[in-house]
């Protein structure tokens, strides 16, 4: 489904000569497929799925926000505000984020779904959550989160 949603944008920004669109949608085609050729040798011949696919433009994300911060700091606004401009394309393409109350209600089912007592069982926690709401909730809330409710 997010492949040809990539698709789509592409041919859409480059009928509006949208020239930041083209190429940070080439750019997330071209990390697609990389991690496409990573994945083969795992046996999985067809690509990465959707939940992935999220998991990289999070990663996409998090470098360009990485990017901004240095480029304030070096006095480059023209280049942090071409990043603010590429994360504004890659959020596209990700569901909506989880709000605070939503995300502690989510953990709370899925503790309650895998049976987690303890803090040892985090990382089933956490495997759970990310393979269901991959992209709608930030990693890193999440599992300071689920240690508060499992501590």
């Amino acid at each position: 489904m997010l492949r040809e949603r990539f698709n789509d944008a592409l041919k859409q920004a480059m009928k509006e000569k949208d020239v930041l669109a083209v190429s940070t949608v080439r750019l997330i085609l071209a990390r697609l497929k990389e991690r496409d050729i990573e994945a083969r040798p795992k046996g999985n011949a067809d690509g990465i799925g959707d939940p992935d696919i999220q998991q990289m433009m999070l990663g996409m994300i998090k470098q360009r926000r990485e990017s901004i911060e240095l480029y304030d700091k070096g006095g480059r606004p023209e280049l942090a505000e071409k990043e603010r401009g590429e994360i504004a394309i890659i959020e596209r393409f990700l569901p909506k984020a989880m709000s605070d109350a939503e995300t502690e209600a989510a953990i709370k089912a899925v503790i309650a779904a895998v049976g987690a007592a303890s803090v040892k069982d985090m990382g089933k926690v956490m495997a759970a959550l990310k393979e269901k709401y991959a992209g709608q909730l930030d990693p890193s809330k999440a599992s300071q989160l689920v240690k508060k409710l499992l501590g």
